[in-house]
């Protein structure tokens, strides 16, 4: 949805309603010479998303980290899951930096191990198998 919006993750709201609105001026049939493939309903969709705080942090959530941090991210270093701190439902590992990783039991569902930092941009791959429950 930021892609599709030409905005940031850190973008605020008004930024959100503004690029919404520049989008939706610039894909507007009244505009366009011939026929356009644009599909209002996912702008609208994404606009609806992310200038609701609740479902914008689902979305976000959704995203996984690494696909936050960009398909050219290379993990820094293999860190074991026993090497985290388990907190609630999840685990951390601090950062060089001072900020942390986390790694939720749905990643770990999914099987999530390219994780970044919250505090910059490196990443980890951090090292568990999955056990199925019988």
């Amino acid at each position: 949805f930021y892609e599709l919006l030409s905005i940031s993750r850190t973008a605020s709201i008004e930024e959100i309603k503004q690029a919404y609105r520049r989008t939706l001026l610039r894909h507007h049939p009244d505009r366009q010479r011939g026929s356009s493939a644009f599909d209002a309903s996912l702008l609208k969709r994404a606009y609806q998303t992310l200038v609701s705080p609740a479902s914008r942090a689902l979305y976000d959530a959704s995203l996984g980290k690494t696909e936050l941090r960009g398909p050219e991210s290379r993990p820094a270093q293999v860190v074991s899951l026993e090497e985290f701190e388990e907190r609630g439902t999840g685990w951390t590992y601090r950062c060089r930096c001072g900020g942390q990783y986390e790694l939720s039991e749905r990643e770990i569902e999914s099987e999530t191990h390219v994780v970044g930092c919250d505090g910059c941009s490196e990443t980890i791959w951090a090292g568990y198998e999955v056990v199925e429950e019988q």
